[in-house]
């Protein structure tokens, strides 16, 4: 399968490491010093870049009528936008908080914790997400999505990095040097404390799944999710 890699970072390089490990060649490295150039070769796009490059990207790859999966964050304001241009244009189309294999499965134990939870009013949950010093938003896409999941399955309706009301999820965002990534859920009351927690131990497992979903993907049209990928629905 050909690659195109859209944004050529530490996860850029990863994944190229991966997807090379896996028999697949890379068609084009995009960076800000380059142009799309080589994109129309590419059967799949795999883009971890910026927020204020994310839907140039996607765009780019819509109109070149080449599939792409998304894994960069903080650029969700215009989700819709591209989920509608993918319908029009006929493309294919996954974006993913994290493509990590193990958190896909937190999400789902969230999900069903928060389920559990939701009846017993004396527990009140908060979140932690630490990444490292170069992650550009705050909180990450991965702690938006657990929030997000919880209030959809809880009397909880927003979330805040701020103090929280009664009926927010606080969601507590640390920046330290060389932390991959490491989210936590807890439930506290005046008695104790309920808490589940997923730890990367490095970037290989973000770029793997990644690697997963293109292969996945190739071929297919619409617009998908990892829950899609690995039967998770």
């Amino acid at each position: 399968m050909k690659i195109a890699l859209l944004g050529y970072g530490k996860m850029g390089k990863a994944i190229e490491k991966i997807a090379l490990s896996r028999g697949h060649e890379i068609v084009l490295r995009k960076t800000s010093a380059n142009n799309y150039d080589g994109l129309e070769k590419a059967d799949v796009a795999i883009d971890f870049s910026i927020p204020n490059a994310a839907v140039r990207n996607i765009t780019a790859c819509f109109d070149t009528n080449v599939a792409v999966v998304c894994g960069t964050t903080g650029w969700l304001a215009q989700y819709e936008e591209m989920a509608t241009l993918c319908a029009l244009k006929n493309g294919t189309f996954i974006y993913g908080s994290n493509f990590s294999l193990g958190v896909n499965l937190f999400f789902e134990m969230n999900k069903y914790l928060a389920k559990l939870m939701s009846k017993f009013d004396q527990y009140k949950v908060r979140m932690e997400e630490i990444h490292h010093t170069q992650k550009l938003d705050s909180p990450s896409g991965t702690a938006i999505t657990l929030a997000n999941d919880i209030i959809g399955h809880s009397s909880y309706s927003n979330w805040t990095i701020g103090d929280a009301k009664e009926d927010e999820i606080h969601i507590e965002a640390k920046r330290i040097e060389n932390v991959p990534g490491t989210h936590t859920v807890v439930y506290d009351s005046e008695i104790d404390a309920i808490e589940i927690k997923h730890t990367a131990h490095n970037r290989e497992g973000f770029a793997l799944g990644a690697v997963i979903a293109a292969e996945w993907i190739a071929g297919k049209k619409g617009v998908f999710t990892m829950k899609d990928v690995l039967e998770l629905n």
